[in-house]
């Protein structure tokens, strides 16, 4: 692929969290929580496949969920790790082509998910005699392949695009990892047009499965505060509000990447509000989603038990 009067064999250097060569204590700590974040996910995905009593729409699609968090924070912090243990900075141009490409695949299909996720719910406490009809296995299966069919597209075309943009002067890409509000800075070329571009698939894939989020839990509360058991509050309001705060810590932080105007970006800030949806929102998924929920925990205990 070439990239205007550059090379596109060119490799590009990634600045990392902080400038200046990452410490001992930062790398041992991102490794911590990486490995933290594989292992609840893989644990949650493990017991959600071997217990029966899991075997329903929202597990199904939890599955899903944990399963891009785990290639979600695996796209980043496994090539930041190996630059610090070698030493370098550097990531080739294919390799930044494809993390660029893999991340907002896995990105725009957690988005979409989500959104479905609280459909899920909406179906499951405000129509819960077609729950079986609109959440089938049929069904639930055509909602997770159109998340990662769709995200895989969108994220093609804007990797083809950036990747064939002339690169000039500096190499060096103030963040982590590749992203493409990050890499804009390097081109040589007028590209606030395909900012305008940026912003409308940043509303598409982000802002509406949120706001679909919000009006989904704003009919389930509805429909909540109006049940008479005590109990069946209790565990809807448990299970929506798990969903919904691992949903604004994802789209929040998302939408301030994806949605502003190149002008007001920060390298700074870009790189720490990042590392809440590249590493914390995978880490706290799992915990959150299972610290809170009763058959996810007596699931667990049987397994150990």
């Amino acid at each position: 692929m070439k990239t205007g009067n550059q090379s596109s064999g060119t490799d590009f250097s990634l600045v990392g969290l902080f400038y200046g060569r990452m410490n001992t204590f930062l790398f041992a700590a991102i490794v911590i929580l990486f490995s933290v974040a594989v292992l609840g996910n893989i644990t949650l995905v493990h017991l959600i496949r071997l217990d029966s009593r899991l075997h329903t729409p929202m597990y199904f699609l939890l599955s899903q969920l944990s399963l891009i968090d785990m290639m979600y924070i695996s796209t980043t912090v496994p090539k930041m790790a190996a630059n610090f243990l070698m030493n370098t900075k550097t990531i080739t141009f294919q390799g930044c082509e494809i993390q660029t490409f893999v991340f907002l695949s896995l990105g725009g299909s957690e988005a979409i998910l989500l959104g479905f996720m609280s459909y899920d719910r909406y179906v499951a406490i405000c129509h819960p005699l077609r729950y079986p009809a609109l959440m089938s296995k049929k069904i639930c299966c055509c909602l997770v392949m159109s998340a990662w069919s769709s995200s895989a597209v969108s994220s093609l075309i804007h990797t083809l695009y950036v990747f064939q943009l002339p690169f000039c002067g500096s190499r060096l890409i103030n963040h982590f990892f590749c992203e493409v509000p990050s890499l804009l800075p390097l081109v040589c070329q007028d590209t606030s047009q395909y900012e305008h571009t940026v912003l409308l698939s940043g509303l598409i894939i982000l802002l509406l499965p949120f706001l679909a989020i919000l009006a989904s839990y704003a009919q389930v509360l509805a429909v909540v505060f109006q049940m008479r058991s005590g109990s069946g509050q209790t565990k809807a309001l448990s299970t929506c509000s798990s969903h919904l705060t691992v949903a604004s810590l994802f789209y929040l932080t998302t939408l301030s990447t994806y949605t502003r105007p190149h002008s007001l970006h920060d390298p700074a800030q870009d790189k720490v509000v990042a590392v809440f949806y590249t590493i914390v929102t995978p880490l706290l998924n799992p915990f959150i989603y299972s610290l809170r929920n009763k058959e996810v925990l007596g699931a667990l205990r049987r397994l150990l038990g």
